[in-house]
């Protein structure tokens, strides 16, 4: 099974290890000739690397609740007091320094919901760190070193899109809180998107070993930079069975560009088409020889897919030269593509190939109108939003969706005990329609016995009957 255990490891290509720094061609890729190379190794890469490779340490404060001591009589006959006990819940990841004034990049669930995170260098210098940017969507977030009056050294991005199944890579983090750690494989697989780990499914396989505590850590390839952070495992036993996944370094270059231009959210072209999986029965239909491709399903009035011609039926094959055989293949290289530009991609049509030329621009975001609902009621610690294109775009929901949805849940809140989750649209509370945030605040402001709750998860309706 896959477990919630992840890491993070850069992927540096091969350094020539006398004569300077070059990076491998295609056609210079061979196995070892002679005894002799066989013996080469991998310590200059390493020297060159270790540096920027950090320990990451995040630390909340959860409060042990036992559900006797919310009851006033029980702590009147047995002394027990009102407050419960705290204790200080620690997380231990790895990280990556990306820019010489201190900017550290790691996972979003090394560092979910900490009170105080801390960095701790190579050296053994140790510095707070504050939180400059998460993105659920990518499991990525960038931190800053606070306090730092220096240039640290860093990794430089790879082209992960070049990267190779065979390619040997080392994985460097700290498993287990043993200290930096370095091991080596290769390349098993790409654009693995069938993993279930984030948003964009498209992930680097390795067999380098990586475990618990290496999330966040480096995968570098044989040039010294850095081709990805990893993230996860699967593992049957909590340790490493040669089969870890890291995200790509063109994804993780898009994230830390978003931080060092001062953005709280990463900012991604928007296609304003649903895609869908091409089955087999699909692609019997259509003719197609092999399952593969982005079937576009609807298309958005107006958005950059409608302009550029784009219609349901399209099968999208490639983009920008890269063949899309899935809609998660097809949704990580959009989502790579620098704004302002322009993608070019093609579709087949009639049995026809096309060529369009897609703007890539931000999803509408005007009337979100985000508020978190903290009166006494089921949507205590929720936070709401109108429905537009870009949060439709968020959470993946059909374009054509109004309302009001939950896009987060506060730990501990009413909201999330009682079973709200994010994405559920809110329609209708105590028969009151909900159509903007303002009327979802509005009606949890009203006493009420018992709440009757409306709501849409995952395209079905289901109705809640509440007491107050």
């Amino acid at each position: 099974m896959l477990r919630s255990v992840r890491a993070t490891m850069t992927a540096l290509s091969f350094l020539t290890l006398f004569g300077g720094l070059h990076p491998a061609l295609a056609q210079d890729r061979r196995v070892p000739a002679s005894p002799a190379e066989v013996m080469l190794s991998y310590a200059p890469i390493v020297q060159r690397v270790q540096p920027a490779v950090v320990n990451v340490y995040a630390a909340k404060v959860v409060r042990d609740h036992n559900p006797l001591l919310d009851d006033p009589i029980f702590r009147r006959f047995f002394g027990v007091p009102g407050q419960q006990p705290e204790q200080m819940q620690r997380s231990l990841g790895s990280g990556v320094m990306v820019d010489p004034s201190g900017l550290v990049v790691t996972n979003v669930h090394v560092i979910e919901g900490a009170d105080e995170v801390k960095v701790s260098l190579s050296d053994k210098r140790e510095f707070e760190a504050e939180i400059v940017l998460k993105d659920p969507r990518s499991d990525l977030a960038v931190l800053r070193l606070k306090g730092a009056h220096e240039r640290f050294p860093t990794l430089d991005f790879a082209n992960s899109d070049e990267l190779q199944v065979g390619d040997v890579v080392l994985a460097m983090g700290n498993p287990f809180g043993v200290g930096q750690t370095v091991t080596h494989g290769i390349i098993s697989a790409l654009a693995r998107t069938q993993v279930g780990i984030t948003d964009y499914q498209f992930f680097i396989q390795t067999d380098a070993a990586i475990n618990p505590g290496n999330s966040g850590g480096a995968l570098v390839d044989m040039t010294g930079k850095l081709a990805g952070i990893n993230t996860a495992i699967f593992s049957r036993s909590g340790g490493s069975q040669g089969i870890g996944f890291a995200i790509p370094a063109n994804m993780v270059r898009v994230v830390v560009a978003s931080a060092k231009s001062g953005g709280k959210a990463v900012k991604r072209p928007w296609l304003g088409a649903k895609l869908q999986a091409v089955t087999p029965e699909i692609a019997e239909s259509l003719g197609l020889r092999l399952p593969t491709g982005a079937l576009v399903a609807n298309v958005v009035a107006n958005s950059p897919a409608a302009r550029a011609g784009l219609k349901p039926s399209d099968l999208i094959v490639a983009i920008d030269s890269h063949e899309v055989e899935d809609p998660n293949a097809f949704d990580y290289h959009f989502a790579t593509r620098p704004l302002g530009g322009t993608a070019q991609i093609n579709v087949l049509r009639a049995g026809k190939t096309i060529k369009l030329t897609v703007a890539l621009e931000t999803a509408p975001d005007t009337g979100r109108d985000e508020i978190v609902l903290t009166t006494r009621s089921p949507f205590q610690g929720a936070k709401v939003a109108n429905i537009s294109p870009a949060v439709a775009d968020e959470l993946h929901l059909d374009s054509d969706t109004a309302g009001v949805v939950i896009t987060d849940l506060a730990d501990g809140g009413t909201a999330a005990s009682v079973g709200f989750q994010k994405g559920d649209i809110i329609v209708a509370v105590n028969n009151q329609k909900i159509a903007r945030t303002a009327d979802l605040e509005k009606a949890a402001r009203e006493s009420a016995r018992v709440w009757r709750i409306t709501l849409v998860r995952g395209g079905q309706q289901i109705n809640v009957t509440l007491g107050g």
